[in-house]
């Protein structure tokens, strides 16, 4: 359970940047080479770079040559399916307790409705 978790720190660790979930977003449409990244992006195409290294270490992003020099990037499934696996987890005790809230906030307004009620 430790290596789970920990693989999941690094993930958030990896988009907390936000030049990075700037790349991401560049890449949602589908593959792309590092120039039409840097300008979907708005990033300099070293940083751009950088942040695709990082990405691909992490598992986020792969990338596939054509030609010489050419690198398409894209968006891998895997990470974000494992994040969202891992948010899945913590689903059931968010709602458990947003329905305890709206049943609470609920009885709220039954009550003073009660209480208008009696008054008149």
């Amino acid at each position: 359970m430790y290596i789970y978790t920990m693989l999941h720190i690094d993930a958030f660790q990896t988009l907390a940047d936000p030049t990075r979930r700037l790349v991401l977003e560049a890449l949602r449409s589908g593959e792309k080479q590092v120039n039409d990244i840097v300008a979907l992006a708005g990033v300099h195409q070293s940083g751009v770079s950088r942040h695709l290294r990082i990405l691909a270490e992490a598992g986020f992003v792969g990338m596939r040559p054509d030609g010489q020099r050419r690198l398409y990037y894209s968006l891998r499934p895997e990470p974000f399916r494992a994040l969202e696996a891992w948010l899945a987890s913590y689903r059931n005790l968010w709602e458990a307790r947003l329905d305890r809230f709206g049943v609470a906030l609920e009885k709220q307004r039954t009550s003073q409705r009660a209480d208008k009620e009696k008054r008149r």
